[in-house]
């Protein structure tokens, strides 16, 4: 009766803004990645791409370090330059809201799901706060006031546009990164990440290829890009666009450098905590996805703890369960750093 009852909740709370999803066309989008141009088929050449990348990651998901005046930093807003330059000028910048929380040495890099409004997780850093952590709330490509002109939605982060996914995905983990870097060099000692469904996505990538990040909650996680928006309510507008050249095979196979699951050769390495949380009646990061998740970081022997609550990707932001969950993010950070 449960189950029915929430996936009743997620349906209409997806079905509150399905009148402005914009579905976008099909396209490889090659041009947005370091691929050379050439008569190759481009499903070949995708596939050389993300073979390439899962080789040797370190390379994809690592950029120049700033110098300490490529930041500005204004005592509340924080924006640099990405690392990935984009053909929107609005998304090259990036945007940061900082919450400092006194003489404390340890922040959290905050990384929101997908069309989170400029509010999203702002209460969230607050309550790190209380504790004396110091949270950087990010805001994801084109988001907030890194959205081009003309959107209402961040149609660019995740669409039918196979490079342009790809790139943006990798922005938002160069961001991650290039936070850290300015965190600590303001002094912080111990910089942790937490991100929501696709700031989920982006903080484990980050995570993984990044040792100084020494801590982290993953709040929604899945395995498989592909995976998730072709199975997923929250895109299934975009699998409408994909279907008509792609079967769910070749979509796993074209999102690969940005899952999850194809990085496992490089959790051996981590030995820093993490908190993992999952929806029990999701209907966009799907409960079995979730599962291989948990499998591949239990297999590699990665110190996570797993959480699983009673409701689903939308409803987790609903009163009780987004009380819940801030007390099991800020509970984790706390005890991980006492």
């Amino acid at each position: 009766m449960l189950r029915s009852y929430m996936h009743h909740l997620e349906r209409r709370f997806h079905a509150r803004d399905i009148d402005h999803r914009k579905v976008l066309p099909f396209e490889w989008g090659l041009e947005h990645l370091e691929v050379a141009a050439g008569q190759a088929d481009p499903r070949a050449r995708l596939r050389e791409f993300n073979l390439r990348v899962t080789r040797d990651s370190e390379a994809f998901f690592s950029a120049p370090a700033l110098s300490p005046e490529g930041y500005h930093f204004d005592g509340f807003r924080l924006s640099y330059p990405s690392a990935v330059r984009t053909s929107f000028e609005k998304n090259n910048l990036v945007q940061a809201r900082f919450f400092p929380a006194g003489k404390g040495d340890r922040a959290v890099i905050i990384s929101p799901q997908w069309n989170a409004d400029p509010e999203s997780h702002i209460a969230l850093c607050r309550g790190l706060n209380r504790f004396g952590i110091s949270a950087l709330r990010l805001s994801l490509p084109y988001h907030d006031d890194r959205m081009p002109a003309g959107l209402s939605r961040a149609d660019y982060m995740v669409s039918a546009n196979i490079g342009l996914t790809i790139q943006s995905v990798r922005q938002a983990v160069l961001d991650i990164r290039r936070a850290a870097d300015w965190l600590y060099l303001e002094g912080f000692e111990k910089v942790g990440v937490m991100g929501t469904s696709i700031g989920s996505c982006v903080s484990w990538l980050a995570f993984i290829h990044d040792e100084r990040l020494e801590a982290g909650v993953f709040n929604m996680v899945s395995s498989w890009f592909g995976d998730v928006v072709w199975r997923a309510l929250t895109t299934s507008h975009i699998r409408e666009a994909l279907e008509a050249e792609l079967s769910a095979a070749e979509v796993r196979q074209a999102w690969l450098s940005i899952s999850p699951s194809a990085h496992t050769g490089r959790l051996h390495r981590v030995r820093r905590p993490a908190l993992l949380i999952s929806a029990k009646y999701d209907l966009t990061f799907l409960p079995d996805l979730s599962e291989i998740f948990f499998a591949d970081c239990q297999r590699h022997g990665v110190p996570a703890r797993k959480k699983l609550l009673p409701c689903g990707h939308y409803t987790i932001g609903q009163t009780p369960f987004k009380f819940i969950d801030a007390w099991h993010i800020i509970n984790f950070f706390r005890q991980s750093w006492n």
